[in-house]
């Protein structure tokens, strides 16, 4: 090799669109006997949205979770931005500051209204003035369609418009990544698009996003990359246009078989 070349990048991910935020290098996880992440590496560059699919009890809410340490490893490492994920105290609550998290349960808090819901965590963690908090919590509600619903109580709310109002929320923080797990699959049918129209908006506006879900659609349309996982492994990572019209292994064939035909 010509000295004068800079060495070929020990990883096989071509970087997209910014430097790698995410970094995930040989993590392994144990619950008890079951080897539920095996060697798991993979990098996530800022301003990419990554789609993680497979069988379930593959690993992939495992894996989302333990990006921002709701799940510890057993062994190996992963960096956010630079910096290892610190195990507990004042550094990992900065860092899951930094990280926005959707869940399929929306996670809101029942007595406060919607406005209330967005602006806690601004205030008291950024600590944002009310009036600032409130005027941003308002643009975001805006922007994810349910600005009219902001004096009502979770309840008083559809799942979709739940899940969305929990979007704003994460976006209230100005994260540098948002984990999305399994964000519709809590949704009735005719919700479903509500929620994937705003997710498919954020990654337009380059939000580097990692989103586990079945919402193949999702996976071709807003998607840079997708990683499948069975048995606890990443079996394949591709754009998905490869992934979906050209899958390498038996194992992915036969998934998107059973899905894809139905």
């Amino acid at each position: 090799m010509d000295p004068t070349q800079p060495a070929p990048p020990t990883s096989n991910i071509t970087v997209r669109r910014g430097e790698p935020l995410v970094v995930v290098e040989h993590v392994d996880k144990h619950y008890g006997e079951l080897h539920v992440l095996n060697d798991i590496n993979t990098v996530v560059n800022r301003g990419e949205v990554v789609v993680v699919i497979g069988p379930s009890g593959s690993g992939k809410s495992t894996l989302c979770r333990a990006i921002n340490r709701l799940e510890t490893i057993d062994s190996g490492s992963i960096s956010i931005d630079g910096q290892k994920l610190p195990e507990e105290g004042a550094a990992l609550a900065k860092l899951r500051a930094d990280v926005g998290m959707v869940f399929q349960s929306f996670n809101l808090f029942a007595h406060k209204t919607v406005l209330e819901n967005i602006t806690l965590a601004p205030t008291r963690v950024r600590r944002m003035s009310r009036k600032a908090a409130e005027s941003e919590a308002m643009e975001l509600l805006d922007r994810v369609g349910v600005a009219n619903q902001a004096k009502k109580l979770p309840a008083q709310l559809s799942g979709g418009q739940q899940q969305r109002v929990a979007i704003a929320r994460s976006l209230a923080m100005n994260p540098k990544l948002i984990l999305m797990d399994e964000p519709t699959s809590a949704l009735d049918p005719e919700m479903i698009n509500e929620v994937l129209d705003v997710m498919v908006g954020l990654a337009k506006d380059g939000m580097t996003m990692i989103v586990v879900t079945h919402e193949m659609g999702f996976a071709r349309k807003a998607a840079d990359r997708v990683l499948f996982m069975a048995d606890g492994r990443i079996v394949e990572e591709a754009t998905p246009a490869e992934f979906f019209d050209h899958p390498t292994s038996d194992r992915a064939k036969d998934f998107l078989s059973k899905i894809l035909d139905h």
